[in-house]
């Protein structure tokens, strides 16, 4: 076996444990999962990430440049992966998810975003391969998304003009007075979909989206399907015990966005210029560390003009946005 098919063995049982210990570890928890020991496990799974770091330093051919591209790659996809699960929390908190609920939904759902991830990394890599204007084709895609990131107020959504939300509701009878995180159940002889499953379909269709967003990023690091894959997928791993993690500290992720933004315009004029230009790997790690490093300093010293409560929306739901949703 070469260095990449160890790699690629060492990574397949590593990233099956992760997943599993994850998996465990939220399902069987006692109770609510607490913000330190939610904390505790995500820096399990970044130090996890790291150390994975280390060998494709050790052990890839160019490994110094290779370690370079996995730890921005990884460093991009997590804060974007950050980025997503607050709209996981919007989700959950429009459509009365209790916490109680969420786990299993938001297990199918990093499921789900990690086929996707696989699927737009190798169809991008083989597009920028076969059609080299492709790489400007995504740089501009990048440079649109983040300027519509940065003008947009706060996130929002809209299930009612979702495409799969309404193919769902086409497809499925929908019960909404079960208070269960089963995705169908049977009703007098009858198959019904739940809220927990119309949660779910809106949770994938964010997949979509931000995987849209994302793979354009790490393919401006590097087009070595190793590498994009890796870095991708251990971003995605432990995102069920940040995603607890993140109800109790919010307020060091409130300028998030505007750091995200800088960086996918970054990244994206990278692309633009890249026939002309080449910056090194090294400078992008450096400009996305110190623009997450600012995004959270400013969170944390400017105080919010007006004090939001971020669970007032998950314990009192709006009313009638459920029941409107599913008419």
């Amino acid at each position: 076996m070469d260095t990449y098919s160890i790699l690629w063995t060492v990574f397949g049982i590593l990233f099956v444990l992760v997943f599993l210990i994850d998996m465990y570890v939220t399902d069987h928890r006692k109770g609510k999962i607490q913000v330190k020991t939610a904390l505790i496990w995500t820096s399990v799974w970044i130090s996890t990430a790291l150390l994975f770091a280390v060998a494709i330093y050790l052990y890839l051919p160019e490994g110094k440049q290779k370690a370079f591209e996995f730890i921005t790659g990884y460093l991009i996809e997590y804060s974007l992966s950050v980025d997503n699960l607050f709209v996981f929390i919007l989700i959950f908190s429009m459509m009365g998810i209790t916490e109680r609920n969420q786990p299993r939904i938001l297990k199918w759902g990093i499921i789900g975003a990690i086929v996707l991830r696989i699927v737009f990394i190798v169809a991008g890599v083989e597009l920028i391969k076969a059609f080299s204007f492709m790489i400007y084709i995504l740089g501009a895609v990048l440079v649109f998304t983040a300027i519509k990131m940065f003008l947009s107020k706060e996130e929002q959504i809209h299930p009612d003009h979702n495409i799969f939300v309404k193919i769902a509701k086409r497809l499925f009878k929908i019960k909404t007075d079960v208070g269960s995180d089963h995705f169908f159940i049977k009703h007098d002889g009858t198959i019904y979909a739940t809220v927990a499953f119309i949660t779910l379909v809106l949770v994938e269709s964010t997949d979509v989206v931000f995987a849209i967003d994302s793979i354009p990023a790490v393919l401006a690091i590097t087009q070595d399907p190793f590498i994009a894959i890796t870095s991708n997928l251990f971003a995605i791993l432990g995102l069920r015990s940040l995603f607890f993690a993140l109800a109790g500290i919010l307020n060091l992720f409130r300028y998030l966005k505007y750091g995200i933004s800088f960086i996918l315009l970054f990244i994206g004029v990278k692309m633009l210029i890249s026939g002309w230009l080449h910056i090194p790997v090294q400078t992008s790690l450096l400009v996305i560390m110190g623009t997450l490093l600012l995004s959270i300093l400013a969170s944390v010293i400017i105080k919010e003009e007006e004090e939001v409560d971020h669970h007032a929306f998950h314990d009192h739901p709006p009313k009638n946005i459920k029941d409107k949703l599913l008419k």
